[in-house]
């Protein structure tokens, strides 16, 4: 058995996180090292989808619960403008293989990667 992702020991509450939102399905919650004055990751409460790509073929309405929540956050805590960005694999900079979306906020540079 593998052990659960850092997103899951979150969600367990097995490791604190300053959390902006949570229901019954995401849970989202300020990045430990921020891109953007607005950096908070929005992490679907089940550890079944390693990436964006899984999500998307196995669950539709999951990932646009996701996108809905990166939404109302970036309406709460910023302009109501933001970038959103799925990193999948390894060589595209994912790092825990538990899907999640990054929403970028506040003071991003016309034109620049976070």
């Amino acid at each position: 058995m593998t052990e659960p992702s850092v997103f899951t020991r979150i969600i367990q509450r097995e490791i604190p996180s300053d959390i902006v939102f949570e229901d019954d399905r995401v849970i989202a919650f300020r990045d430990i090292a921020p891109q953007a004055p607005v950096h908070v990751l929005v992490v679907p409460k089940t550890e079944q989808y390693r990436d964006v790509t899984e999500l998307a073929s196995g669950d539709p309405e999951l990932l646009a619960h996701v996108v809905a929540v990166a939404k109302q956050i970036a309406a709460a805590h910023s302009d109501g403008d933001f970038r959103l960005v799925f990193n999948t694999g390894a060589g595209g900079g994912q790092t825990v293989f538990h899907v999640h979306a990054h929403v970028l906020a506040g003071g991003l540079e016309e034109g620049s990667l976070a």
